[in-house]
Parts: structure tokens; sequence; C-alpha cells
């Protein structure tokens, strides 16, 4: 028995549910420091509150992965998982924008970090059963391709989410402004159609895709020659065995990742008062203003942007791939988006920050696709959700660190100028792409040998 080549459409609503899911972690990554900033928090402290995010992935995803290697229910393996974390996210993205109605028990501030902690925290719950299921249902050859529809699928949903607020406000005439301490109409708006979305989309795939049973699994794995290992107990201790064991790709994948999503994360935190402050000129203290309101809707529209470049960019990454390998293909694409972020220093105004999105949309896509495709053909497939969830510690722990240094090293070592944080992601993009090099790729050698 083998697995069945699924069509593109197949594939399609295969990953169908992560265009929501993406709408509603771009709402947050465009919005959470703004609103955040409109309920009081300092631009010092923003990347703490923004460290329960990784925190919480740090958590989660590994338990989810392992759980979700040892479910099988009527909904399948991997659906059940990114259902309920759909209409946890939903919730949360519901309540953070409405944080001030909470005031009577504890400051809207608080309330709305909280809120952040259990939209990523759901977020996490719903992603790495994606992952895995795209590793379960398709046949290798067919892993890049559906790692970069996912990709799209991705793009798309972010374009969605990161430019809604500025649609809605410049389009519809819906107000970009309220009171001090309150969060305008355009983003409450945009959250609440973000959760509405993400549970739709979610409902796609649940109903379109049929998983493999564990007994199919395993005639898959019997054909295809794979070596079984004795089935082991159900314990999350075995997470820090399977650590220890991680495959040797999957160990130089990491360091990859680790300053890949370092300078991702420095982008995602700062680019509202980065863009604020050396863009529209504005003190690094006004968080109320009109000024301040706009630089917000338009670091939505550049995230937008570089969304929808990624979704572009990802339909070529397969052709790309193939041609001159994964590998060469993520290093390229890094050092591009290097140059994005690099450049948001010298350009003279917000729209020729555009041209700089365009490079970061190129990095987003492969960052979202190369990794996984690769490191998809050197991890066991009975222990695929486990290993998505512990590949996913290189993807918070760089989080957590640039967290707890990055608001002390804009206020001492930049001079209260967020922007540099943004040129330090640049670096980071750099850094990840010279570590592409060292990476193994089983999948692209095999063939290679086959070849000759």
């Amino acid at each position: 028995m083998q697995k069945r080549r699924l069509s593109f459409w197949e594939i399609w609503n295969l990953s169908f549910g992560f265009l929501g899911v993406q709408m509603g972690f771009a709402l947050q990554n465009a919005n959470a420091s703004r609103i955040l900033q409109i309920f009081g928090a300092d631009v010092h402290e923003l990347s703490w509150f923004w460290i329960v995010a990784p925190l919480t992935g740090l958590i989660v995803q590994p338990i989810i992965g392992h759980y979700s290697d040892k479910t099988w229910t009527r909904l399948g393996r991997r659906r059940p998982y990114f259902l309920v974390g759909a209409i946890l996210a939903s919730i949360g993205l519901i309540l953070m924008p409405n944080s001030d109605m909470f005031t009577a028990y504890m400051p809207a501030l608080w309330v709305g970090a909280g809120m952040l902690m259990i939209m990523d925290a759901s977020f996490n719950v719903a992603m790495e059963p994606f992952r895995a299921l795209v590793a379960d249902v398709l046949p290798s050859d067919q892993r890049t391709l559906g790692f970069s529809v996912q990709t799209i699928l991705i793009g798309v949903g972010a374009v969605i989410g990161s430019w809604l607020p500025y649609v809605l406000a410049n389009w519809f005439g819906v107000a970009n402004e309220a009171a001090v301490g309150e969060v305008p109409l355009n983003l409450l708006w945009s959250f609440f159609i973000g959760a509405a979305v993400l549970i739709g989309s979610i409902l796609v795939t649940v109903t379109t895709t049929k998983e493999y049973s564990p007994e199919e699994m395993a005639l898959i794995h019997a054909a295809s020659g794979e070596e079984v290992e004795e089935e082991e107990s159900s314990s999350l201790m075995n997470i820090f065995t399977d650590f220890a064991k991680m495959p040797d790709t999957m160990r130089q994948l990491a360091w990859v990742q680790f300053f890949s999503w370092f300078g991702l994360f420095g982008m995602w935190v700062f680019a509202t008062p980065a863009i604020a402050s050396h863009i529209y000129g504005l003190d690094i203290t006004d968080t109320h203003s009109k000024g301040f309101q706009d630089a917000g809707d338009w670091v939505g529209i550049l995230f937008g942007v570089y969304n929808a470049v990624s979704a572009v960019y990802a339909f070529f990454l397969p052709a790309i791939a193939k041609k001159v390998g994964r590998k060469k293909t993520h290093s390229i694409s890094l050092v591009i988006g290097a140059i994005g972020l690099l450049s948001l220093y010298v350009l003279p105004d917000k729209n020729w920050l555009i041209l700089s999105m365009v490079g970061v949309g190129i990095a987003w896509a492969s960052i979202l696709a190369m990794p996984y495709a690769i490191l998809a053909g050197s991890i066991p497939a009975r222990k695929m959700g486990v290993y998505m969830g512990i590949f996913n510690f290189f993807i918070v722990l760089p989080q957590i660190l640039n967290a707890l240094v990055g608001g002390p090293m804009v206020k001492y070592l930049y001079n209260d100028k967020p922007i540099f944080a943004l040129v330090l992601s640049g670096v980071s993009f750099i850094i990840a792409a010279l570590l592409v090099s060292r990476v193994k790729d089983v999948d692209d050698e095999a063939v290679a040998s086959i070849d000759n």
C-alpha cells in the first residue's frame, strides 16, 4: 500500500484551514503591540509582554505533537487538535481588543496580555498538527508542493488580516481613532471578522480531508520498507527521549531556525514603534495620536505586502527548489529578506518601505516551507507530530531570547531608536543564510544518488 497522490485542489483543501489561522495570526502580529500600547504598555516593555507567546508555544506544541501522534478519533488524528485550537483562538481574537471591558477586575493591559497568551497558545495547538497533516497524507515527492501550497494560503490569510484595519478605515470609513485607552472601531471589527474566518476555514479542512488510519499507516510503512520500532508507552517523558534522539538534519536546521525567527520576532514586536518614530517622526512616547494610529495602519499594509509576496513566491518555490536544490533556495531567499530589513533604515518615506517588504516576503515564504520540506524527509513518519512540535523549540527559543533582551537593547543600546531592532533582524537573517550550507537534506541527496 502506498500513499495516494493528491490533486492540487485536494492539497489546497488539506491546508485551507491555515488561511484562517494565519489571518488571525497576522492580526495579532500587526496589531498586538499597538493594542498593548493603547492600553498603556511602554515601548521598552513590549517585548516582555510578547514573551508569553513563544513560552506557550514552547510548552504546547511538543505536547500537542506527542498526543496527536497517539490520537485516533472519529475526526482523525490531527483534525481534532486544530479544530479545538481554532475555537479557542477565535475567543481570544474577540476578547483581546475588548480587554477594557474587564477593568473592574484587573488593568486592561494585563487582560490584553492574557488574551495574547490565549491566542498564541491556541494558534500553536492548530499550527503544528497542520504541518504534521501534510507530512502524514502526502507522499514524499509531493511534500514540497504541499508545504508551498500551505505557504500560499498562509500568505493569502495574512494579507487579508494585515490589510483589514486599513481597508475598513480608508475604504469603508470605519473610525481608526478612539478615546485614550480604547481600541479604534476598525481594529475591533477586524478582530471579529478574523475570528469568523478562522472557524469557517478550519471547517473546510475538517470536512474535506481524509486521514490515514493507524492500520493504513502501518501497511504504508511496511510497503515502503521503513523499519518499524517497537511501540513505546504513551508518556510525555518520551518527548525528552525524542529530543535527545533527534536526527542530524533537525539539529542542523535548528540553528537556521534560531536566527531566522530571532529576526522575525524583532520585526513583529518593534515594527510599529520603529516606523512611527523613524518614518512618521513621532516621539517614542506617542501612542494615542492620529499619526500613531496611521502608522499602525500602515504597518498592517506593509505586513500585508510581505505576506502577499510570500504567497506569490510560494508558487515558484517547488520549481526553484527542483532546479537549484532546497538548501540553496532557502539561503538565497534569506539573503534577499535581510536586504529588505536592512533597507528600512535608509529608505526615505513610507511608500518606499513597500520595496523592503518585497524582500521580507521572499524570505518569509521560504522560512514557512523549505525547513519543513527538508525536515520531513529526515524524521520517522510515526513520530511526525512530536518532532514537528519539538522543531518548534527552535522557533520559540530565539523569540524568548529576543523578548528578554529586545526592550532593554532599544532603551540602552539603541538610545530609544527601535529602528535598530529591525536592522538587527536583517543581520540575523544573514547569519541564518550562512548556516543553511551545514544542513543535510536527506530527500535531495536521495534523489541525487538515484540520478547518478
